[in-house]
């Protein structure tokens, strides 16, 4: 035997012991549960044989057996609530057979190769994580077979979206292989009859959180009560199980592409990297302007091509661009990127789960006109109005009516910093930007990136196959609220790149790591931040005059606003 073969028996072993334990703690609490019961029993058999007789003991007897009553009544209830409680299940997009076919003979020939189970389904998740999950609840099954069902299905693999289109079909074997493995440990009874009881006891406490009103809400609250105390005592043993089981699935996954399971690692760690600067630099601003991108997957190639560009670290990275991609292995990939960048917004937005009014789709050859452009004339006219509603007259121009940049620079040169009008300006462009997302139902908060207010499916549902549940939206908000500071230096800086725009003849750009950009003379200028900084923060328009005279920008023109 192999040391590959020594090192995954040992885990799979020591996994095995780990689920003992907990069904062990699951057994205990049995025996707690029903000791009363068989108290009363005893009790009850010896007066049938005339042992321990007399009104004392009578009293004793009926006495025990109320408390058994009782006792087994509350673990009924608990019982009950864990077995109905339907454990959390990652929002994705389901992948069939007839859409992937490709995809799924490969994971079936890792398997076989494996010599596992193959997973019973494929879905994706708009991150950059792979794993298995578990959806045999009764709650998650529909049909008069579930019961049969329930317990004999393999897990469902969900696969990081991003990796489909990044990664080449090699790499992503590489990189399914561990994970694909621990379909075999998940098919033992005893960790499958451990995990379920683990799930249960969570699924029982989110109901409890949850609350159902007092007739309903109280039952439910001391069952979510006496699971967290079993989860307490299940933790250690349930994390240490996952652990060796994790390894037992890494020790038997070194016999498939072990060469290219370093190389393929790597990729994973790029492809995170560019993933969240995409979602936080590029996706977060058009979701913020009601506009969700419908191909963010694709788009994680050319941030992570202009990565490997800009990095050193990363030459040789785009070489690999020549081989397959993984998400060849998709009949329709435009239909999957689609559906997985409307779920990403979702998750990390809180938008609607569907197109509509206020809500809609945009490909990138229109986000520069359609969200840079926009985002900016937006937060110059929210600046302007919140300079009228203080009262800042027009700066001196042929048309003292129309906008310019010169009026913002005037009241904030000499005047900024802790007390001054500049603070006074951010703090009604914050109370702006409240009233404006909570004006807005359909979609999380368009500046602050917080939670939303749903949408489409944000509530309880009644379907059991419903992936949202009754938590809030977005479920992982990409940023916290941004200071009153911070968003009037965005509103100064969107004011400077519209008179760029109109008197200097720039425009808006999109840059792949960074957002939106501004371009001037086809190049894209990255040096506004500083002087607006200066302007905001110090009162002091000397860096921005000086940059404004680089460019050519005709502070005292008239700028065009939404």
């Amino acid at each position: 035997m192999s040391g590959i073969d020594v090192g995954e028996e040992l885990g799979a072993r020591a996994a095995q012991a780990r689920a003992l334990s907990l069904l062990r703690i699951r057994s205990r609490a049995l025996a707690v549960a029903i000791l009363p019961a068989a108290v009363a029993v005893v009790l009850f058999a010896a007066g049938a044989q005339g042992h321990l007789a007399g009104p004392a003991w009578d009293t004793v007897r009926w006495t025990v057996l109320g408390v058994a009553v009782v006792v087994l009544l509350v673990t009924v209830l608990v019982a009950v609530s864990v077995a109905r409680a339907r454990p959390a299940m990652s929002p994705t997009v389901p992948v069939p057979e007839e859409g992937a076919p490709d995809l799924y003979r490969l994971v079936r020939d890792l398997a076989d190769r494996l010599d596992v189970p193959a997973p019973s389904a494929i879905a994706l998740t708009p991150d950059c994580d792979s794993w298995l999950e578990d959806r045999t609840h009764r709650a998650l099954r529909r049909g008069a077979v579930a019961a049969a069902e329930a317990g004999d299905a393999a897990p469902v693999l969900v696969i990081g979206s991003p990796f489909l289109w990044w990664m080449r079909v090699a790499e992503l074997r590489a990189v399914l292989a561990p994970v694909v493995a621990g379909t075999g440990p998940s098919a033992h009874p005893d960790i499958a009859a451990a995990r379920r009881f683990v799930r249960g006891l969570d699924a029982s406490i989110a109901d409890a959180a949850a609350g159902r009103g007092t007739v309903r809400g109280a039952p439910l609250a001391f069952a979510g009560w006496v699971s967290r105390l079993l989860l307490q005592a299940c933790r250690d043993h349930a994390a240490e199980m996952e652990r060796c089981v994790a390894a037992a699935a890494s020790m038997r996954a070194q016999t498939v592409d072990h060469g290219l399971r370093i190389a393929a690692q790597e990729q994973v760690g790029l492809a995170y990297a560019g993933w969240d600067r995409l979602l936080t630099r590029v996706a977060l601003p058009a979701w913020r302007m009601g506009r969700w991108p419908s191909r963010l997957d694709a788009g994680v190639v050319s941030a992570l091509t202009e990565l490997s560009r800009r990095d050193r670290l990363a030459d040789g990275f785009a070489l690999r661009l020549g081989e397959r991609p993984a998400c060849d292995l998709l009949e329709e990939p435009g239909v999957a990127d689609e559906a997985a960048s409307l779920l990403a917004a979702r998750l990390f937005h809180g938008g609607p789960a569907e197109s509509g009014p206020g809500w809609a789709p945009v490909d990138w050859q229109q986000y520069p006109d359609e969200v840079v452009d926009r985002k900016w004339r937006t937060e110059a006219a929210r600046l302007h109005r919140v300079l009228d509603t203080l009262g800042v007259p027009r700066a001196s121009a042929a048309d003292p009516a129309v906008p310019t940049l010169a009026r913002v620079m005037e009241h904030l040169s000499g005047s900024g910093g802790p007390g001054g009008p500049g603070e006074e300006l951010a703090a009604g462009i914050g109370a702006a930007v409240a009233r404006e997302e909570a004006a807005t139902p359909g979609h999380g908060s368009p500046e602050h990136g917080g939670p939303g207010h749903g949408g489409p499916g944000s509530g309880a549902a009644e379907d059991p196959l419903d992936l949202w549940g009754p938590g809030p939206l977005p479920l992982f908000p990409l940023q916290p609220p941004r200071t009153g500071t911070e968003l009037l230096a965005d509103h100064v800086a969107a004011m400077v790149c519209c008179a760029a725009v109109d008197t200097a003849g720039a425009a808006p750009g999109l840059d792949w790591l960074d957002g939106p950009a501004l371009l001037v003379g086809g190049e894209r200028r990255a040096d506004l931040a500083t002087p607006v900084l200066s302007l905001v923060e110090d009162g002091d328009p000397d860096p921005l005059l000086s940059w404004l005279a680089e460019v050519g920008v005709r502070s005292d023109k008239p700028v065009r606003l939404v």
